[in-house]
């Protein structure tokens, strides 16, 4: 089995619904963003995925949050933006895009992250 994973990131406010307390409020991170993937077939190149495909794809996905108020995208309507909802919307829209995703990390500070993943 190989594991490839590549990172990105991005800046963005949200605000956390049905919350009692400070992140209740208005704020923003510099969010950094971890995609594992994993598989058991090279290619011709001896190469389980181009890491220049990932990096495309990843930070497509990025840009449609980078920048923005993550609680006023149509994804997020009525939905609390925590870093684990963040990490399962990144992982799902990477996943049909890229098979072979196996995991997504969202590090809303250098000490704090919230990954989503299925079990196979």
């Amino acid at each position: 089995m190989y594991e490839l994973k590549v990172e990105s990131s991005f800046s963005a406010a949200h605000h956390l619904l049905n919350y009692n307390g400070e992140c209740e409020n208005q704020h923003g991170h510099n969010w950094k963003v971890e995609a594992f993937f994993r598989g058991n077939k090279l290619d011709k190149s001896n190469l389980l995925i181009d890491f220049k495909v990932l990096k495309k794809h990843l930070n497509t996905i990025l840009d449609m949050l980078d920048h923005k108020d993550i609680n006023t995208l149509l994804e997020f309507q009525n939905q609390s933006p925590s870093s684990e909802y963040i990490s399962k919307l990144i992982y799902e829209r990477l996943k049909k895009e890229i098979p072979q995703t196996y995991k997504v990390a969202v590090w809303e500070t250098e000490k704090a992250c919230a990954s989503y993943f299925e079990e196979q």
